[in-house]
């Protein structure tokens, strides 16, 4: 068993030596940890992580009770006894240690994990940072295109109301023509009445001096 536990600590030293260097190794290794983290994986190293544990408890009680025999005896200790208590002692170091391993293995994975998940997500913000970087000059030339037409429609704008002014101002003149028109029709409907009075008055009084004129002439001639 301390064979056993000797070659899984050189095993668990080399795993960690590996994810320690950027080797092409690392990435195998970390493909075989995430196998080994799915589906049952988990369950079975938790299994033996808990046997191993179950264990070296059981070794240091081993010694605590070697130990203690050695307190209530006073005679001289026996070798089998010190075989026994550097045994379970070393047992228990190598298993103390195997579990360490183990532990920082599944850690140093787990911060590799990160890294490579916050290098992605800085490489894809880089990359949206260059695509808008990119994109700014067409933004640019769509607001001064946008700008030139703001431009283009103010003045527009401005000769239309200019326009509007000459219009609005020749309006209010034919008004003021048409009303100077009016009045001067008026006037000189006024006048033709006026003048068409004169006509009549002026014929009803030839018509009195025609008829006078008419009588005179009767009485000369009787």
């Amino acid at each position: 068993m301390i064979q056993l536990l000797f070659m899984v600590i050189f095993s668990e030293m080399a795993v960690i030596m590996v994810l320690s260097f950027k080797t092409p190794f690392r990435k195998l290794v970390i493909m075989g940890l995430d196998r080994l983290k799915r589906g049952r994986g988990p369950v079975v190293v938790k299994t033996v992580a808990g046997t191993v544990f179950v264990v070296m408890v059981s070794s240091v009680y081993s010694m605590m009770e070697i130990q203690k025999r050695w307190v209530d005896d006073d005679g001289p200790v026996s070798s089998t006894d010190q075989v026994l208590m550097v045994r379970h002692l070393l047992e228990a170091t190598l298993m103390g240690a195997t579990i360490f391993l183990a532990l920082m293995i599944d850690r140093l994975h787990h911060y590799i994990r990160e890294l490579r998940i916050r290098r992605k997500t800085m490489d894809a913000v880089k990359k949206q940072g260059q695509g808008s970087d990119d994109k700014k000059p067409d933004g640019f030339d769509k607001v001064k295109s946008l700008e030139e037409e703001v431009m283009t429609l103010r003045e527009k704008l401005k000769q239309l109301e200019s326009d509007i002014e000459a219009k609005t101002k020749q309006i209010n003149a034919a008004e003021v023509n048409t009303v100077a028109l009016r009045k001067q029709s008026e006037g000189l409907l006024l006048e033709y009445d006026r003048l068409l009075e004169e006509n009549e008055s002026l014929r009803g009084q030839l018509q009195s001096l025609d008829r006078k004129l008419s009588r005179s002439d009767s009485k000369k001639n009787l």
